[in-house]
This record gives C-alpha cells, structure tokens and sequence, in this order.
C-alpha cells in the first residue's frame, strides 16, 4: 500500500534537497590580482562645452551690437562652433549615440535657426553663411 504524501511534506524534502545540494556544491574562488583603475580622462578638446573666454570671442565676433547674445547669428556661431568640436569627438568616438544624439538636434536647432534668418533678412543670411563656410 502506498501513502501518499502532503503538500508540506513534499516542500519539505524539497528544501532539504536545495540545502544540501548547496553544501556540497562550495567553490573556492580566488582573487584575481588587482591593477588600479583610472578612470578614461577627457582631453579639453573633446569637451563640447564651451570655455568662457571662446564663448565670448564668438560672440563679440558675430554680434550685431553691443550686448548681443541672443541673436540668430550668435546662436548660429555658437552651435556651429559646438557641432564642429562633437563631430571630432564623434571621429575618435564612435559607439557615443548619446553624443550623436545631441549632435543631430544641434543641427536641427541650426538648420531653423538658419531658415528663420534667411526668411527675415536674407543679406545677414548670406553673410553667417560666408563667414562660417557652411554650405547651403
């Protein structure tokens, strides 16, 4: 005659099962030797945030009076210096797609900021054109 076991029978012998296979299945792991990590340093080059002092430059070059910093010219200097310093981070990076992101919305930024201008004054249009070389 068989007898038939109960469910917190069956748990049981289940759990002992686990701890026991635990127990013989012990590995002896040893370290491995350790070098010190550095961490990858950024050369300012490839630092797409603009230093002040260049910042100022850009703009005191692209300004159409004194004080100007939110002209579409400045904007367009700006991004254009921006975008330029990106895609030579991307050139020696180029699994960064979170860079090449921001990249991609940078020259969208520049395109609308470029139509904008060209449709209000297309002489101040022509004349970031020449002076950045960008082409259009």
């Amino acid at each position: 005659m068989k007898t038939k076991k109960t469910m917190k029978e069956t748990t049981k012998i289940k759990k002992s099962t686990k701890t026991d296979k635990k127990k013989t299945v012990t590995k002896k792991v040893t370290a491995a030797p350790t070098s010190p990590v550095t961490p990858k340093s950024v050369p300012e080059s490839t630092s797409v945030s603009l230093p002040s002092d260049e910042k100022q430059k850009i703009i005191t070059q692209f300004a159409t009076k004194s004080g100007d910093t939110g002209s579409p010219e400045v904007q367009i200097a700006l991004l254009t210096h921006k975008i330029d310093k990106l895609v030579s981070h991307l050139k020696t990076n180029p699994k960064d797609n979170h860079s090449r992101r921001g990249l991609l919305g940078m020259i969208s930024k520049r395109r609308r900021l470029l139509t904008y201008l060209q449709k209000k004054a297309e002489d101040r249009y022509k004349d970031i054109i020449k002076k950045l070389k960008l082409s259009k």
